[in-house]
């Protein structure tokens, strides 16, 4: 068989990025020979983390519109067609079987050139709501895999797979992985763990609830590994202690950190919902308002609906946090239903059943 060629598009935020590497990394294990080339935005997060997963990497100049008149909304049109541009050209040197994307600004210019030489692409959308971004893409792509039902009202029908999102392969197996997580964090073996988790970049709202009860949680007892983002690591690393607190930028060994976990404090971005589907810890999501029809809520609700969670909005902080979270470290059968609900809505095998509807679209 000739040696196959993936270009993989996605980026701007970890729930982007993961899934991408996820979709190659399987793809790989089934095609050793394949080559693969990613493509991102310039300055954002794929240009580190991609390479650092051992796959090259293409940046486009390529940036969102913000909500009001800025400098960068200007540039807009300037940067489009750059990325246009450099998508063709791209396309024309590597000449992909396949083109595949996750999300994100530089998947847009990426995946109209694609279908425009009739090269078949698929778009992957991790949430309930799905962008602009993706949405636009549709019309064109061959296949679009999705995580949750209901999407017909954003794309057509017939186009539709739902498969979930993919999971990074180091999560399926975290039960094993428990003595391993503890001298990793260099934990205390007889404190359970909190993991406050704000997603790749931060959220303030989380960074700002956990600055005021840090020392009420420490105090019952418990450990805490607090990733408040890059944004936010110079306000909060002074919380590090040593002893009782970690405040960390960014978690590269998630296996460890979800092994190591015994409650979890989480936005409710996709990729974290389904991570925590299948790691199955109890888990209190505090969703974002500021995202597109307040799709982190919806994506929260999915799991809540089914008993195999909390939700808290952040309206709801400073009269509920204390007593909730007081509530599910004492009580053992919430803890234990909490888990298995919320394990029962995994779908270990995403990753695979997104490649399968790739390998159908290889020409």
């Amino acid at each position: 068989m000739r040696k196959l060629k993936f270009i993989v598009s996605g980026g701007g935020t970890g729930g982007h990025i993961y899934p991408a590497i996820a979709i190659a990394n399987e793809l790989k294990s089934r095609f050793p020979d394949a080559e693969f080339l990613f493509v991102g935005a310039k300055d954002k997060m794929e240009m580190q983390k991609v390479p650092q997963a051992g796959y090259k990497i293409e940046g486009l100049w390529i940036a969102g519109l913000q909500r009001k008149l800025t400098v960068q909304n200007m540039m807009f049109p300037f940067k489009l067609i750059s990325s246009l541009w450099k998508s063709r050209q791209i396309i024309n040197k590597f000449k992909p079987d396949v083109v595949i994307g996750t999300g994100g600004f530089a998947s847009g210019p990426l995946l109209q050139v694609a279908n425009s030489r009739n090269i078949p692409t698929l778009v992957q959308e991790q949430n309930s709501y799905p962008g602009i971004t993706n949405k636009l893409l549709s019309k064109k792509a061959n296949k679009i895999c999705v995580a949750y039902d209901n999407l017909e009202r954003f794309f057509p029908k017939e186009k539709i797979v739902v498969t979930g999102n993919p999971v990074r392969e180091d999560l399926l197996n975290i039960e094993n992985k428990k003595e391993e997580a503890i001298a990793h964090f260099n934990l205390d073996r007889n404190k359970k763990t909190l993991l406050v988790l704000g997603g790749s970049l931060g959220a303030r709202r989380i960074n700002q609830l956990i600055e005021k009860e840090i020392y009420n949680i420490v105090s019952k007892d418990i450990q805490v590994i607090w990733q408040c983002g890059k944004f936010y690591i110079n306000e909060y690393k002074h919380f590090s202690d040593g002893k009782n607190v970690q405040v960390l930028d960014f978690i590269d060994r998630m296996d460890l950190v979800y092994a190591a976990a015994d409650f979890v404090i989480s936005r409710a971005g996709a990729s974290s919902v389904s991570e925590l589907c299948l790691v199955g810890k109890p888990t209190i999501f505090i969703p974002s308002p500021n995202v597109a029809e307040d799709h982190q809520t919806k994506n929260a609700k999915a799991i809540v609906d089914k008993n195999g969670a909390i939700l808290l909005k952040e309206n709801e902080l400073d009269e509920k946090f204390e007593t909730t979270f007081s509530n599910l470290i004492s009580n053992e059968s919430l803890q234990k239903e909490l888990s298995q609900n919320i394990k029962s809505l995994a779908k270990p095998n995403a990753t695979k059943d997104i490649v399968e509807e790739i390998i159908k679209l290889i020409k």
